[in-house]
């Protein structure tokens, strides 16, 4: 391994690879002995680790500036081959399939890792990849609106993010008019990006269609890996939520405008949670992230360990900055097992939920993929890696100290309080999202109609304060999930009941490291159900495991503000 920066880049070579790789594929089908079969799917993989490792370098690099022409173009040209490249691909999914010494193949990387090729196999066509590359296309170009879109405020250039902060402001009024630039600045870009959601609906819809399913519903459910429960299912949890959740976080928003004084809690109120001033890290990006070392080197010897690779190798992009693609992620170099985080610092608690949340999706790709048998399976899906993540955050509370000094109890406060929060703005997201493929045919003003009915339902406290584009529904927007992953939201909220059964166990003196790290060994080895089992995690479709955790948190919540008074 050497340092992210220092990693050359050169454009794969296709024709290479294909060829390459189908000769690892004819090697596949006669080979005459488990050993044999067993080293070509090895080879197999090695080669997909090499362009994938090259894809993922090209995709940080322009991410880190969408502006840098060169790697703008080697994004593109990734976005416009990987397609073409789905049949090659399928004809080493179907050998493996099909493979004599398929049994003892399973024995090794396990049956879940042929379920998912069997349902690959089904999801690629012919048909689908000229659909699949306009779709790629229309993704790109949305992040290079959203990364585009800037205003002055107060002296600075300021994106999305930077304004966010401006909105944590003691000053109300500071607040209001970092509000207004922020809606302003959506309002602006929104016949753009209603043109580019409509398109991208569309496109969905004609690959689902390609591939035989009756809406694109059911083929994000099936691409998703969605095989232990469907959109029924979901629909009950989000019920759930709002009998059980939202009548908390009204409560909790409530209190939060009687300790601000103010008669109302509008949108750009709700991220103060002190009247004066929120819980903010003390030292620079450099500072923040030489604490966060000595954390998990503290922590375990495990996240020591990952912590310290990170560092060694420069696996890290914090620093929000103009023309950086909006957002934070975890993705992985899979060549080197390196994890590499992306991210936008800019000057709130929130650059420290990225040093716990990302680095919760770090350290389990770099714990799983040394543990696992194949690289395809160092993550599971979604709805357990968030766990994953949002389990770090809550774990590392008893280090607060160290980046918030005396105010770590006001971060600990409102850190879980906005955990908890956020929960009914996540399925919310997840029932547009429903409405809008349920109806596919739906305009602008109909998304706009959705957002509102749907806002009322499980945030009844959201108030825009007169402002006519938000207030009118335009909020759905912002969130960039909606736009390049479809149907991955719901998961964040599923998964963050998860998070909260491990720290409830944690506060109760069990053994929740001990289950952590056996859920981030089984990387994607297992299904939903039974990965969730076997780290002994609740179910949260189970009827009684949302009351539960609503509780637990709602009495630690208390427990939190009687330390602050």
């Amino acid at each position: 391994m050497i340092r992210f920066a220092d990693i050359k880049y050169e454009r794969p070579d296709i024709s290479k690879f294909k060829k390459e790789y189908l000769a690892q594929v004819k090697k596949l089908k006669t080979a005459t002995s488990f050993e044999a079969a067993d080293g070509a799917v090895v080879e197999m993989e090695r080669i997909m680790n090499g362009i994938a490792t090259s894809y993922t370098v090209v995709m940080i690099r322009h991410n880190m500036n969408m502006k840098d022409e060169f790697y703008d173009g080697e994004y593109q040209f990734f976005e416009r081959e990987f397609p073409k490249s789905m049949m090659i691909l399928k004809k080493g999914t179907e050998a493996m399939l099909k493979s004599p010494y398929r049994e003892k193949l399973e024995e090794k990387y396990g049956s879940l890792m042929f379920k998912n090729a069997e349902v690959q196999a089904k999801l690629i066509k012919p048909s689908i990849i000229l659909p699949s590359i306009a779709e790629n296309k229309l993704t790109g170009e949305y992040s290079k609106v959203a990364a585009s879109c800037s205003v002055e405020f107060m002296g600075e250039k300021c994106n999305f993010y930077g304004l966010l902060k401006h909105m944590q402001s003691t000053d109300r009024e500071e607040r209001r008019a970092a509000f207004e630039a922020w809606a302003k600045l959506y309002e602006d870009a929104s016949p753009r990006l209603d043109e580019l959601y409509g398109k991208l609906i569309r496109v969905r819809e004609k690959i689902a269609k390609k591939l035989g399913f009756k809406s694109f519903i059911e083929y994000a459910y099936l691409s998703r890996q969605r095989y232990d429960y469907g959109p029924g299912d979901v629909a009950r949890f989000r019920e759930t939520v709002r009998e059980t959740v939202t009548p908390v976080c009204e409560r909790l928003f409530r209190e939060q405008a009687e300790r601000l004084g103010i008669d109302k809690l509008r949108f750009y109120d709700e991220s103060l949670v002190f009247p004066d001033g929120n819980a903010i890290p003390q030292g620079t990006p450099e500072e923040l992230t030489e604490k966060a070392r000595l954390m998990y080197e503290d922590l375990s010897r495990e996240t020591g360990e990952f912590f310290d690779f990170m560092t060694e190798y420069g696996l890290y992009d914090l620093v929000t900055r103009e023309n950086k693609h909006l957002g934070g992620y975890c993705t992985m170099l899979p060549e080197y097992k390196a994890p590499f985080i992306f991210s936008n610092f800019n000057g709130t608690s929130a650059d420290i939920d990225v040093l716990t949340h990302e680095a919760g999706h770090a350290f389990e790709s770099y714990y799983a993929s040394r543990r696992v048998p194949h690289t395809d399976l160092s993550f599971s899906t979604s709805e357990i890696n968030e766990i994953h993540s949002m389990t770090m955050e809550l774990f590392t509370y008893p280090y607060m100290e160290s980046f918030f000094g005396d105010r770590a109890d006001r971060y600990r406060y409102a850190h879980l309080s906005e955990a908890f929060k956020t929960i009914p703005y996540l399925v919310s997201v997840d029932e547009f999202q429903h409405r809008v493929y349920e109806n596919p045919g739906s305009t602008p003003s109909d998304w706009r109609r959705y957002w509102r009915e749907i806002e009322e339902k499980y945030m009844p406290w959201r108030d825009y304060d007169g402002n006519e584009f938000l207030g009118g529904g335009g909020f759905w927007m912002q969130k960039q999930h909606i736009f390049l992953y479809p149907f991955y939201y719901v998961d964040y909220a599923m998964a963050q009941m998860g998070a909260f059964s491990l720290y409830r166990k944690a506060t109760e003196g069990g053994d929740a490291w001990g289950d952590y790290l056996k859920l981030c060994s089984m990387g994607g080895m297992y299904g939903y159900f039974e990965t969730l089992d076997r780290a002994g995690i609740p179910n949260p479709l189970t009827p009684g495991t949302v009351e539960a955790a609503a509780e637990f948190v709602e009495k630690r919540i208390a427990e939190l503000e009687e330390k602050i008074k």
